[in-house]
């Protein structure tokens, strides 16, 4: 059986809430066709990212990458900017 490693997933949004240790909330839209009625919709998901030391404020646009399971909810980290 071959192992298969895919690319993690990369996800940009807006941080909702940091009153967490080390963890944001990031808010991210999306732009979906309705399947049965062809109208497009906007969606919203939050996701728990880790951000050691909580350098991210709400409102800051950022990145988000997937990666193995932190926490129960948590499995997402902030992408480091250069």
């Amino acid at each position: 059986m071959e192992n298969k490693i895919s690319k993690p997933k990369v996800l940009s949004g807006t941080v909702v809430s940091n009153k967490m240790k080390d963890t944001i909330v990031v808010a991210v839209s999306s732009y979906e066709k309705h399947p049965k009625y062809g109208k497009f919709v906007k969606k919203r998901k939050k996701f728990k990212a880790h951000d050691l030391g909580n350098t991210r404020s709400i409102g800051d646009k950022v990145d988000i990458i997937e990666t193995k399971p932190i926490s129960k909810e948590k499995h997402f980290k902030l992408v480091a900017k250069s």
